[in-house]
């Protein structure tokens, strides 16, 4: 039946999943963390809220434009069901924003495949992570993967090379000069300082310790299946998935740079882990076992988030 219903793509699978989206939002603020919101406030979340739901459409428009998983809604499935494993990223207002540029990032950085106006997608990939940046300043780790993408893309054209350099002039002077009329010179040395502090009660928790131990491990499985189920598919699938999952291990060491009561950055690396998951469902080939899969890959997310409101 789950299956049935999101292995196609229909507007009633954006409806129910936006709709659950919004429902867990409110619920995850409210009743969970006991938040409170005066008007101004509330209207910045209605905000991060209408753009944590865009995501999914961004989301689904990467995967299906660039045909990384089937005709199917798997991958903004398992998106929504990450948000229920980690409700304190909803929290999060910068985890959000993060997360949204970087999946425009990796919608410009996928296309270089097509071999077209390389230049011009490598540069709105480098702006897009300088703004993502803003959020979190560790976010600038993902220079990197524009850098990988140049490398397995088109390594031998200099040009290639010189256009992240020239997208980071390019925004970084952007930035300058919304400043200077601001009047908030001091925002590029008091953002960007880029220093790590381990915080070790947060990571000797041991219920977010295990979760986060156990997620690193199911996505890792899932993605090298993944990985198997593509090998014989063409270079430039497997290409594909080598920035996927890149992006999934920056994440990773973005969330241990980052990673403090308040900010919860492990959000980033939502968007790798759901193509992931949706890779190897898709490469069920019995329908009941896949069936099985499904059904657990939404009760398993709603007995972590029960399990977590027991014992907080």
């Amino acid at each position: 039946m789950i299956s049935s219903f999101f292995g196609k793509t229909k507007p009633i699978n954006y409806i129910i999943l936006i709709t659950f989206i919004f429902i867990f939002y409110w619920f995850v603020h409210f009743i969970v963390f006991d938040k409170t919101y005066g008007l101004e406030e509330l209207v910045l979340q209605l905000v991060i809220l209408a753009i944590l739901s865009f995501g999914l459409f961004v989301l689904n428009f990467i995967v299906k434009r660039n045909k990384i998983t089937g005709t199917h809604s798997f991958a903004i499935l398992f998106f929504t069901m990450l948000l229920m494993v980690f409700p304190q990223t909803l929290i999060d207002n910068n985890a959000v924003l993060c997360t949204f540029f970087l999946f425009l990032t990796m919608r410009r950085l996928i296309s270089v495949r097509s071999m077209k106006t390389i230049r011009l997608k490598i540069f709105d990939a480098t702006l897009w992570i300088v703004t993502a940046s803003i959020f979190y300043d560790w976010a600038l780790i993902y220079l990197l993967v524009v850098f990988l993408a140049i490398y397995i893309y088109e390594p031998k054209n200099l040009k290639n090379w010189m256009a992240p350099l020239a997208g980071l002039f390019t925004v970084f002077m952007i930035m300058y000069c919304v400043l200077v009329l601001t009047g908030n010179t001091d925002f590029l040395q008091e953002h960007y300082r880029l220093e790590y502090t381990f915080d070790k009660a947060y990571f000797l928790n041991w219920l977010h310790s295990t979760k986060l131990v156990l997620y690193i491990i199911g996505i890792s499985f899932v993605g090298f299946m993944s990985f198997l189920s593509v090998g014989k598919a063409g270079v430039g699938k497997v290409a594909t998935l080598r920035l996927i999952a890149f992006l999934f291990f920056l994440g990773l060491v973005l969330e241990v740079l980052i990673a403090t009561p308040g900010k919860y950055p492990i959000m980033v690396t939502f968007f790798p882990a759901a193509i992931f998951l949706a890779k190897y469902v898709e490469s069920i080939k019995k329908a009941n076992i896949k069936e099985i899969v499904l059904m657990l890959s939404i009760f398993i997310p709603f007995m972590v988030f029960f399990i977590g409101l027991i014992i907080r």
